[in-house]
């Protein structure tokens, strides 16, 4: 196993080691870590949560749960694993008894990881800091949602400011740690034939799409407070447009990327309360198929109005992307799971061709789908698709870049997780991200109030609304029609 350097944690304190995140990613990342030698020899983990656990009972919990999430695992590198992790039972919501939990490892290097609800993160974070776990080298990792708006998230990020300094603050949006996310940035600024294009005049279109066909199921709580907008829109899909919009940075250290990004946030165009019919679109499913097996709609507490499906075009106004739309969609009971990026290119000045027709060829595409697999594809036109005899006759020819199959690439928790240990936060979302997104999405949200728009129904299993067509990428759009 690798010696970890000298400012870097020698303690994990997983908080919320009980919850479905940390079971189904987290341990399961860490056993990854651990079985590849990757995570620094003397690294020790501390589950902390509620439950009434002691090691042992803890330890058996985790067993069970290791072997389910990772069947091929070796009970070797579970039992090594478990050697690491010991666990204390605390109420986070009280300061003190979280520094009485942590006060004998307070004094080490600790990445302080709070898998928990957001509402816990003052209460959690001041006993850390009581108890010296927040003092430096020791770094903080926090999950979303960072508040709910933009005066929720302000709060707590300057709640969080007066207790551990930026640098050292590592707010987590999974999809960043995603292997294909990051190809998006090698793919720009490491091709000539990429970043040639990427604006403007050769940009028709940008369509970011996360569709899910899983429904609200056990998140039905957390859901009516949020919405598709709050949930998945102003963090994973404005993470995504930035990175897409974003400025080639001068270099690849943290800050200078994630000042890229800011820029493109506070570039974008706020909505206008008469724009928001034509522009947006929310709804709702209703019962429905998913592969062919029937599922109720969701039905919401009394008294909220949570949309499952929403679709903005939103507009970047700077010089690269001024008049391009970006069309962003995302969707519960959706026909499939798919995450994709497709950037839609213009035609070409002059038509010269008999077939098809100008106005009716499918135009040049880059589509960068992130799950369920990772794919990049180059749709181009070539009469080498089409019949022997038709060389003036063009037909779509798809050129694929996918990932050689047996390679392995890690989940992007285990990505997060080494960078934090590392003190890379490259990849984790800075303050200034936080508000910037905010900021927009306050504006969606008012506009939507202002303009009265009326929440639509789509039947679980179809791609939304009718006229979530208009918002779809052009391949799925044809789908959507009735």
């Amino acid at each position: 196993m690798t010696d970890a350097p000298a400012s870097s944690p020698t303690i994990l304190l997983l908080f919320g080691a009980t919850g479905d995140l940390a079971q189904r990613y987290l341990f399961p990342s860490l056993l990854r870590l651990h079985a590849d030698c990757l995570l620094p020899a003397g690294l020790r983990i501390r589950g902390l949560a509620l439950s009434a656990h002691d090691d042992a009972g803890f330890a058996g919990l985790l067993r069970e749960k290791l072997a389910q999430a990772a069947p091929d695992a070796q009970a070797a590198a579970i039992d090594g694993l478990l050697q690491r992790i010991d666990y204390r039972s605390v109420d986070l919501s009280d300061p003190a008894a979280v520094a009485a939990s942590v006060a004998d490892v307070a004094d080490q290097a600790c990445l302080s990881y709070l898998s928990i609800p957001p509402g816990l993160y003052p209460s959690t974070a001041q006993g850390l800091a009581q108890a010296g776990a927040l003092a430096a080298p020791s770094r903080l990792m926090l999950e979303k949602p960072i508040g709910s708006d933009g005066a929720s998230a302000d709060a707590l990020l300057t709640q969080i400011a007066t207790l551990i300094e930026e640098q050292r603050t590592y707010r987590i949006d999974h999809y960043l740690g995603k292997a294909a996310v990051q190809n998006l940035m090698a793919l720009r600024f490491g091709n000539t034939l990429l970043e040639a294009v990427w604006n403007r005049n050769y940009i028709e279109s940008v369509h970011i799409l996360v569709a899910e066909s899983g429904g609200v199921d056990g998140r039905s709580a957390y859901y009516a407070r949020a919405g598709a907008l709050r949930d998945m829109i102003q963090s994973h899909i404005l993470q995504l447009l930035a990175l897409v919009a974003m400025e080639p940075p001068t270099s690849l250290e943290a800050d200078r990327i994630r000042d890229e990004k800011v820029k493109v946030l506070r570039s974008l165009r706020p909505l206008d309360p008469r724009n928001a019919a034509p522009l947006t679109l929310r709804a709702r499913y209703a019962a429905g198929h998913i592969d062919g097996q029937p599922v109720p709609g969701y039905q919401p507490p009394e008294g909220t109005e949570p949309e499952t499906f929403a679709a903005i075009t939103a507009h970047i106004d700077n010089w690269r992307w001024a008049g391009v739309p970006f069309h962003l969609v995302t969707g519960k009971r959706l026909p499939r799971r798919s995450t994709q990026v497709v950037i839609t290119l213009k035609p070409v000045s002059h038509w010269l061709f008999d077939s098809p027709a100008r106005g009716q060829a499918q135009p040049n595409h880059i589509t960068l789908q992130l799950q369920p697999q990772e794919n990049i594809e180059l749709g181009l036109l070539s009469s080498l698709a089409g019949p022997e005899w038709g060389a003036l006759q063009l037909e779509p020819l798809q050129l694929e870049l996918s990932v050689p199959t047996g390679q392995q690439r890690r989940i992007a928790y285990e990505r997060l997780l080494l960078d934090a240990l590392a003190g890379n936060n490259a990849l984790f979302v800075r303050a200034d991200e936080v508000r910037a997104a905010w900021a927009w999405t306050d504006s969606v949200l008012a506009a939507w109030q202002q303009a009265g728009l009326v929440m639509g129904s789509y039947p679980a299993g179809s791609w939304g609304p009718a006229r979530a067509a208009q918002f779809l990428p052009p391949l799925l759009a044809a789908q959507a029609r009735p």
